[in-house]
């Protein structure tokens, strides 16, 4: 599964399966609660889509700076 890392401009970035690379920033990412864990999933510049798991305080971090907005799961 692709891991998530915070870039310098503070945005959600994930490995891009597609296109092999990895540190793609996600654009429109939305963070769902499914099962105790926390998915980021949005796209990139390309329109592919992409995925990440994130631990909750990132994931609250990520809301909490603009950066995703909450989707399902959450309490």
């Amino acid at each position: 599964m692709a891991t998530a890392k915070k870039e310098s401009t503070g945005g959600i970035t994930a490995y891009s399966v597609k296109t092999k690379t990895k540190n793609v920033p996600m654009q429109d990412a939305t963070i769902d609660v499914k099962s105790g864990r926390y998915i980021a999933t949005g796209k990139d510049a390309d329109g592919n889509k992409m995925a990440a798991i994130l631990g909750k305080a990132k994931a609250e971090e990520h809301i909490k700076e603009g950066h995703a907005k909450k989707g399902s799961g959450w309490s």
